[in-house]
């Protein structure tokens, strides 16, 4: 034997990331005992710690497979390794967690239901047989139950749950795949579900009495299938089902909701069902069947009728069944659902079983409720693939809170970001920790759903913070939250301009230091300029600190302000007229009254109500209603999305513009209109108009590149959501030798603008600190 192998020595090993609530404690238990080592692993809420003794050679080993074996569920930041005297332990432990004064860790978003679970779930020898909240170290909710760290059940909201006998010698089990899963319960311990009628005639039982368990189950199953709607309390809130085959529920659902046009996500029980719906490529199956399980937008299949479902769209959003109680539905043979947010329109989801008979009683026919408490809310993600990888839409449950890491360290912020679909972000050292979707940010309800996230937040990563940072429109309620309570709080707040964050935010993604601008293209509907207008078709040279507006689409006015983005039919008349177009014979023109294209006439010559904007996403609007599309808008980006959804693939033509710091869009007008006399399909329009804002990227890019000495491009804003815009516009950079970021962690809309403004924020005030200024609330990036 050698001598390394004879002789024991000690360590200690402290591990960061998301290493807690993904059974990586048991992982360190088996790990030690296969290595023969003696000592201890615990939590604590900055970390995992281990405490190990043996044979060097044994212990080398052992921190190797920390690394090369860990849980897949894991996340490895750091781990540091430090010799120490040997102890003598007789054995290793487990040993009790430990929460240190300040102390933060990053911790694991909720987990899909794993295979394993599954099949135990559909075994009937298997005493956890159709329990509904089956679950172990692998999968089940996280985020959405934990009220503070370390990860322990006492600190959940399973905490009103205490183990029987069976799932307790489970729990303390090295050898079972329950060892320390806090959420670990069985029917006859854990939460259970029960089915409340709202309305007469949704009555699973005539004699009143809510239905419990399989009976339960089986009722709302029947339920669906007679066309009813229910409510269906799940991991990060209330869902509103239905059954998605039958056109008159979906009709009722759109009524109740007031939801005209809005897409619905559907649930699917298998892949199989979704491929006779989609179309589905490898990567998408696999996002799809991931822990995470967002819902994945797809193409649709030629055939598949789904009008009432995404009227106006060529593509579906799916998901899978991701936790027990849905797959035990979809057991029932039910057909595919629409699985919508349980919630008003705009407003937050609900999760409270008091909330949902209040505020869900209207909409739904009855409810499947369950008593586990939902501590945080997460609505579901929705992401679609391009290029091999994800591009997110909206980041919540399954993405949220996990964290971005960061090339550099920052101090702790709070950054609140924007007003429609927001998120905020909160810092610490090398971590931004975004938040799960809070929603537009236009109504009481969601700014009190904003400010508990927050707080919460800021507890469970122990971040007071240092300053505030907020949007440079004053007008939204983020930007009031974050000024009134910086001066309640005696804090610093910073103003970041709306695009500059959304180009940092991409940048920081992608580990960029920003010490080398770059081409920042930002398309979106609109962002409060420095100037006071309306921005959003910007060209920017840009860095975390500052940015130069480089180039930016001409501004135009905009008739009736924030009405005309509901009514793509008046941008598209302001167009025509700014572009020296005569309307007449338009088919936008047929959605307006004379009286009411009279006035905007006369908006346009006076600028009376008719605020300058130099949106790209207003010009895609007047696109869409000029070639006939959409004239009315019911949701955000409604009519950019139908005319993307017809595009001809086989079209190679390209509308131009006329280049320069400010790009004029009137020769794509003039051209589209001449096309639409002329009777070319809508779907060529579509491409024309694709093509020739894809070659205006490219051409200007090119310009400023040359100009300024660059060579790297970030494409952010909402507008690059659309990936037929992509698909052509990132080849043409990269064939001019461009290297492109675009978005792949947190989404291009505003939802990622948190981000930008938090790195902005932390080099802002590096450098003010560095001149021994003190920021104030009139900094802007």
């Amino acid at each position: 034997m050698r001598l390394d192998q004879q002789i024991i020595t000690g360590t200690e090993i402290h591990i960061t990331g998301v290493v807690q609530g993904v059974g990586f404690r048991p992982f360190v238990y088996t790990l030690a005992r296969r290595h023969g080592l003696t000592g201890w692993v615990r939590n604590t809420s900055e970390g995992v710690f281990i405490r190990a003794d043996g044979s060097a050679e044994a212990l080398r080993a052992f921190v190797s497979a920390l690394q090369t074996e860990a849980p897949a569920l894991a996340h490895i930041d750091t781990l540091t390794v430090a010799a120490c005297p040997p102890e003598a332990f007789v054995s290793f432990e487990i040993r009790e967690s430990l929460a240190k004064d300040g102390a933060f860790q990053p911790i694991s978003p909720d987990i899909a239901l794993c295979s394993d679970c599954l099949r135990e779930l559909r075994d009937p020898a298997d005493r956890r047989y159709r329990y509904p909240f089956i679950n172990c170290t692998n999968c089940g909710p996280r985020f959405t139950l934990i009220k503070d760290i370390p990860y322990d059940r006492p600190l959940t909201t399973m905490a009103a749950f205490p183990l029987c006998a069976d799932c307790a010698a489970d729990y303390q089990d090295p050898a079972d795949r329950r060892f320390h899963a806090q959420p670990v319960a069985c029917s006859d311990c854990g939460p259970h579900i029960w089915l409340e009628s709202w309305h007469d005639d949704a009555a699973p039982d005539p004699t009143g009495t809510a239905l419990q368990g399989d009976n339960a189950l089986r009722a709302t199953a029947d339920l669906l299938r007679a066309g009813k709607i229910v409510a269906i309390k799940g991991v990060g809130g209330f869902h509103l089902a239905c059954d998605a085959t039958n056109p008159a529920v979906v009709a009722e659902l759109r009524r109740r909701k007031h939801r005209v046009a809005k897409p619905f996500a559907l649930m699917m029980p298998d892949l199989e069902t979704i491929r006779r719906w989609c179309c589905v490529s490898e990567e998408e199956a696999k996002l799809l069947a991931s822990p995470a399980s967002p819902i994945v937008l797809l193409r649709r299949a030629d055939g598949t009728d789904a009008g009432g479902i995404a009227p106006g769209q060529s593509a579906l959003g799916v998901m899978l069944p991701y936790t027990p109680l849905h797959a035990l539905l979809f057991d029932e043979g039910l057909p595919p659902l629409v699985m919508t947010s349980g919630n008003h329109s705009e407003e937050p989801i609900v999760i409270a079983n008091d909330d949902a008979r209040t505020r869900l009683s209207p909409l739904a026919d009855a409810a499947l409720m369950h008593d586990r408490d939902i501590h945080v809310r997460a609505d579901d993600s929705v992401m679609r693939i391009f290029e091999g990888r994800e591009l997110p839409i909206r980041r919540s449950r399954g993405y949220a809170p996990f964290p971005v890491r960061l090339p550099f360290n920052l101090p702790p912020l709070l950054a609140v970001g924007g007003e429609m679909k927001n998120t905020f972000c909160v810092t610490r050292d090398g971590y931004a920790f975004m938040s799960q979707h809070i929603g537009s940010m236009d109504n009481h309800e969601t700014l009190v759903a904003f400010e508990e996230s927050a707080a919460h937040f800021e507890r469970l990563f122990r971040i007071a913070p240092a300053c505030l940072v907020h949007d440079l429109h004053p007008d939204y309620l983020a930007t009031r939250y974050a000024l009134q309570r910086a001066a309640a709080e005696g804090l610093p707040a910073l103003a970041v301009q709306h695009h500059h964050a959304h180009i940092a935010a991409v940048l920081a993604e992608h580990g960029h230091d920003g010490g080398q601008p770059v081409i920042g293209v930002c398309f979106d509907g609109s962002g409060y300029g420095t100037d006071g207008t309306i921005w959003g078709g910007e060209f920017l040279i840009t860095d975390y600190a500052d940015f130069q507006r480089a180039a930016h689409l001409r501004p135009i006015r905009l008739p009736g302000g924030d009405a005309a983005t509901r009514k793509p039919a008046r941008v598209a008349l302001a167009y025509a007229l700014a572009a020296g177009v005569d309307p007449e014979g338009l088919p936008f023109m047929a959605a307006l009254s004379p009286a009411e294209a009279r006035t905007i006439g006369i908006q346009m010559e006076r600028g009376v109500n008719a605020p300058y904007t130099s949106s790209m996403g207003r010009l895609f609007d007047a696109i869409s209603a000029l070639a006939g599309v959409c004239q009315t808008a019911t949701y955000e980006g409604q009519a950019a999305i139908e005319l993307e959804a017809l595009i001809d693939p086989d079209e190679r033509d390209a509308y131009p513009f006329a280049p320069g710091e400010q790009i004029d869009p009137a020769p794509a007008i003039r051209a589209a209109a001449e096309d639409v006399r002329r009777g070319v399909p809508a779907g060529v329009i579509a491409a024309r108009f694709h093509n020739g804002t894809a070659a205006l990227v490219r051409d200007l890019c090119l310009r400023l590149a040359e100009r300024y000495g660059l060579s790297e491009v970030a494409l952010s804003g909402g507008v690059f959501q659309n990936v037929s815009l992509l698909e052509r516009a990132l080849p043409l950079l990269r064939n001019a030798g461009l290297t492109v970021y675009t978005h792949q962690i947190v989404p291009p809309n505003d939802g990622g603008l948190a981000l930008g403004q938090a790195v902005i924020a932390a080099r802002k005030l590096e450098r003010s600190s560095l001149r021994g200024l003190k920021p104030d609330e009139r900094m802007y990036g």
